[in-house]
């Protein structure tokens, strides 16, 4: 049986091992594809609140991130990709088919009178 101090020892080993990052990272990628397909950008996804990005990875068929990092990281894909379609515009990786639904996410600024 684990000790208190042993038990959570492992569970820290854990947070840093190859296993963990892999499932951090593969968690980005499946994210950066929900939010790529709805025309959502890295900056538009940094700025909104947590509780819409929680409801955003539930959406995309994920557990929540519960870091920072793990929301940069997809940030920092959906920029990459970005750069990617615009060098190449033709491709079909380079659409984006569910734009309409970005409105659900993302409110556009409200133009005063």
């Amino acid at each position: 049986m684990l000790s208190g101090a042993h038990l959570h020892l492992c569970m820290a080993d854990y947070a840093h091992s190859p296993a963990a990052e892999a499932g951090r990272a593969a968690k980005a990628r499946q994210l950066a594809g929900y939010l790529w397909d709805r025309e959502i950008t890295g900056s538009e996804l940094l700025e909104l609140p947590d509780a819409v990005r929680r409801k955003l990875a539930r959406a995309a068929g994920v557990n929540p991130p519960s870091t920072a990092e793990t929301w940069r990281s997809v940030a920092g894909l959906l920029d990459e990709k970005a750069a990617w379609a615009e060098r190449n515009p033709g491709h079909p990786a380079a659409r984006r088919p569910h734009r309409d639904e970005k409105l659900l996410w993302v409110k556009p600024p409200i133009t005063p009178w």
